[in-house]
Parts: C-alpha cells; structure tokens; sequence
C-alpha cells in the first residue's frame, strides 16, 4: 500500500511506545482510591482522555485533583516503557516539520514515554491539556495538522485504539492500525484502511516537493485514491 502525505500524525501510548503495564498500574492504583474494580475500566480508559474517563467513572470526585494525582503516578511509572518495534526507524526517517504526536496523554507525560522509550520528540506534540475535547472527537488531530500548516485530509494517522482511529477518520485523514492492544477487526470497523503489527511495517521517505511517500507492507486494505 502506498501513499502520499503531507505528514504523519501518531498517536503515542501503544503506536510509538508499548507502555500499557504502566497505565494499568496508574489506573489500578486510581481505581483502589476511589473504590472501583481495576478490572471493569480498562476498556472506557483505552485511547481517552483521563479527565473524560474520571468523569464517568467517579462523577462525584474533584475532576481535577484526580486528574492531577492520576498525571503523578503515571510519571513514576517510566521503569518498563519501551518503543513500538521499528518506531525509531520510522520516526528517523521524518522531517521535523512532517509529523507530530496527538495523544491522550498530557503532553507533559507523553514526553515523558517517549523519553523513557528513547525516542525523538516531535515540535508539535498535542496532548490532553491542549484540547478541548478529546479522542474519538477530531480535535486532536485537526490541532495537529493546523499545527504544522498541513490539510488534515492529505496527512496519514497512526493509531492503536477505536477512539483513536475514529478519532483521525473524523478529521478526514487516512488512518492505519497498529495491533498492539485493539484486535483488527475492531480497528477496521472504526475505519482503518490498513493494519500493521508494529511499526516496522510502515516506511516513509520524503518527497522532493516536501511531503511523503509512506508504504504500508503488511495488513494493507484498498489505497484511498490521491
């Protein structure tokens, strides 16, 4: 499958870097502080924003101080995060000014993973304190876009989650799976034209005329037309 594309938007938690022991402990810990099953929320806090997960699941809590103590534990827990196989390659290739992160994270703690997982960090990293509304809504990756003066429908999304992929579909750019915690047929039903186990599976190079060609090998579906 290949593409042209005026720049690549990633997600970060489970795209760029495999950190989900880390968020199941955070939120383990979250859980036991306001007397909920651990078990029971790992499917709502998947791909969101904290602060809209905590609002459904402890509407009577302070939203911003469970917020606040929730972003702390989740920056103790650096010691196993790790990059996505073939992340550093991929994100290597890219001009600076041709991709960025759109995460559910804060952006302070998107950093942090990417830091702890050796990565490079972006110029334009949009995390949960910068929007409005978060992930499946568009305005993370329609920030992003904006952000380095791209058409969100001529960039190509990575994403790991349902809320994620609906998420970049809704802001009309190209959105590839990447398996590492969704099952395929979930991503595709959110609207993936493709899925990819890791990030090895995916190569861009830059144009002459400054955008990308980026070539998907494994999992491709149909190519959107140019």
């Amino acid at each position: 499958m290949r593409l042209r594309a005026a720049a690549l938007l990633l997600d970060n938690d489970g795209t760029l870097v495999l950190s989900q022991p880390a968020v199941d402990r955070a939120w383990g810990r979250w859980a036991e502080r306001v007397g909920l099953d651990p078990t029971t929320i790992s499917e709502l806090v998947h791909g969101r924003r904290a602060v809209e997960s905590i609002a459904v699941l402890a509407p009577d809590r302070d939203l911003a101080e469970e917020d606040a103590w929730l972003e702390q534990v989740e920056l103790s827990e650096m010691q196993d995060v790790e990059a996505v196989a073939g992340a550093a390659d991929l994100l290597g290739s890219l001009p600076d000014a041709r991709w960025a992160v759109a995460t559910s994270a804060s952006t302070r703690l998107a950093i942090a993973r990417l830091d702890a997982a050796g990565l490079p960090r972006p110029s334009v990293v949009i995390g949960a304190d910068i929007v409005e509304r978060g992930k499946p809504d568009p305005e993370p990756y329609l920030t992003a876009a904006a952000a380095l003066g791209v058409d969100p429908a001529r960039c190509v999304v990575l994403e790991d989650s349902t809320a994620g992929v609906r998420a970049g579909v809704a802001a009309g750019a190209t959105v590839i799976g990447v398996l590492t915690g969704t099952a395929e047929d979930r991503l595709r039903a959110a609207g993936a034209v493709a899925t990819v186990d890791d990030l090895t599976a995916v190569r861009a190079s830059a144009r002459v005329d400054g955008e990308l060609d980026v070539v998907v090998s494994t999992g491709s579906g149909p190519q959107r037309p140019q």
